[in-house]
């Protein structure tokens, strides 16, 4: 007997476009004998409960045993479903509603090729390093979550300074007076690691991030260490100038003085889908919208004769 195949979709109900291309692709993969899995509140949102078509997740993860979770919307959507799925590192699949849109993979207006390779199993899955994160009160472990692209500790009033002495490797590295410090994953630099100044960072490069925000200090510079080193941040002062952790934006937890926040290598990556062989160059002028006007490229200063000695 065939096993059936299955596919969890995940939407931003909000975004207007988002029920069109659910339908889409819950006519389409049915048709190809797919099963299609949805949470219940959006299916309910896009007044997709009661299609036949449809298999409502129950309780437990709703990723599990499925091949494939197919996210529309933004990448807010799918640093949720790398939430979601991140137990069962089944891939994820962006179909890209927002703007930038740098997790997607696919565009809402070529849904069709989508399909297609998602039924054909033309695509192929690449692992993306994230961080696990600590978060300690005098000495005690209180809160630990992970992230794909950073944890941010930031300042909890906008009129104050956070104080904060930063660590790598267990040694202390420096001291400053900040709005916050991110520490990010290659695939968070083009994220609020890029809006705080950091580098850019090509996926395939194994490396941790970490970039003072507004940081009154000499040496504050961002920084870019081995994927084994652990980063540490301590709150330290002032006694009311509480800080809180963000991680990609979405879960976080309040950091009182005292507070120490470890980041490291994260033991689960996150599996992304790839439909495209397009270097990350490519992407970063697409997303972006680089100019690269004047550029001839190596293979036609050769043809020109270019470039001999």
């Amino acid at each position: 007997m065939t096993e059936q195949r299955r596919v969890l979709l995940l939407t931003h109900p909000g975004r207007a476009p988002a029920r069109d291309v659910a339908c889409q692709l819950v006519d389409a993969l049915s048709g190809h004998g797919l099963q299609v899995r949805m949470l219940p509140d959006e299916a309910i949102a896009l007044d997709l409960a009661d299609n036949v078509h449809v298999e409502l997740a129950g309780n437990g993860d709703p990723s599990a045993d499925c091949e494939l979770v197919v996210v529309i919307g933004g990448d807010g959507t799918i640093l949720r479903a790398a939430e979601l799925a991140h137990d069962s590192g089944t891939p994820l699949l962006g179909v890209n509603l927002g703007h930038v849109g740098f997790l997607a993979e696919a565009e809402y207006d070529d849904v069709s090729a989508t399909i297609d390779a998602i039924v054909e199993r033309r695509y192929t899955a690449e692992d993306r390093l994230t961080i696990d994160v600590s978060v300690f009160r005098e000495g005690e472990l209180v809160w630990r979550t992970f992230a794909l692209n950073e944890a941010s500790v930031e300042k909890a009033a906008r009129e104050r300074m956070l104080e904060v002495v930063v660590e790598v490797d267990g040694r202390p590295l420096s001291r400053w007076g900040c709005d916050g410090v991110v520490c990010a994953t290659p695939t968070g630099s083009t994220a609020y690691n890029f809006s705080a100044g950091g580098p850019v960072v090509w996926p395939g490069v194994e490396a941790l991030l970490m970039v003072p925000i507004s940081a009154h200090a000499l040496f504050a510079r961002p920084l870019v260490v081995a994927p084994t080193s652990v980063l540490a941040v301590e709150v330290i002062a002032p006694a009311d100038a509480s800080g809180v952790l963000w991680c990609d934006g979405r879960r976080s937890v309040e950091l009182p003085p005292g507070a120490r926040i470890e980041v490291r290598r994260g033991e689960r990556p996150v599996r992304l889908v790839r439909l495209h062989e397009a270097p990350f160059t490519d992407r970063l002028v697409a997303k972006f919208g680089l100019s690269v006007e004047g550029w001839r490229g190596a293979s036609e200063r050769r043809l020109r004769g270019e470039g001999r000695a």
